[in-house]
């Protein structure tokens, strides 16, 4: 064999060397993607494969469908407007003394009420309806809570209301803070027509018996 032949020779056997390294590496391309393509496959059937069969349901007539409705807005800001209004409009420096009656109650009563009114107050005429108790309350949260009381009491309709601001026992001095000051909110407050110091047996001087103006 000459030395042409044996290089043809090993020029073919480097050839098919090729050729089978070639065929290898495109199986294992082939492999790799047939692995991948399942691996996406099972990706996209997780549900199905989790669940089992999904049957879909038959289109009906009778479905409803529900329209989702917004909760509706709560007034926050009107309330703490009000709130802020009713603090505002009970000043503390408002000059009481010349409204009040000169009897050792200090009673109340506007121009357009009778004498003979907040006598049958005093007396009971009108049967009590809702009470506030202000102890232990701070001033500006006992003002708050009274203008409060005042204006929902007359816009339910309610006559009679009574008003407990205490005796100050409990208070420096043994004086009661709160009492001065509530006789001079409530003259303050248009639904208030009268008030006197409650009975004995209602309070007595640690409370305010109130007549109010019907709402309209």
């Amino acid at each position: 064999m000459n030395g042409k032949s044996l290089r043809s020779l090993q020029d073919l056997k480097s050839l098919q060397q090729e050729l089978a390294l070639a065929r290898r590496l495109a199986e294992e391309r082939a492999e790799r993607a047939a692995a991948q393509a399942r691996l996406l496959e099972q990706e996209r059937r997780i549900f199905e494969l989790t669940v089992g069969d999904v049957i879909a349901l038959k289109p009906t007539q009778q479905r409803v469908l529900h329209e989702r409705r917004p909760p509706a807005p709560e007034p926050l800001q009107r309330e703490a407007d009000e709130r802020l209004a009713l603090q505002q409009a009970l000043s503390d420096d408002f000059d009481v003394d010349t409204l009040l009656e000169t009897d050792e109650t200090l009673s109340f009563r506007r121009p357009e009420i009778s004498a003979e009114v907040v006598r049958k107050l005093r007396r009971g005429h009108w049967a009590l309806q809702a009470q506030i108790d202000l102890h232990g309350l701070r001033r500006d949260q006992a003002r708050e809570a009274l203008g409060g009381f005042v204006h929902e009491s007359a816009r339910r309709g309610l006559r009679c209301v009574r008003v407990v601001h205490g005796k100050g026992n409990g208070s420096p001095g043994r004086e009661p803070v709160l009492k001065a000051k509530v006789r001079r909110w409530l003259v303050q407050k248009q639904e208030v027509l009268a008030f006197v110091q409650a009975r004995a047996s209602d309070g007595g001087s640690g409370a305010l018996m109130v007549l109010l103006q019907q709402a309209g």
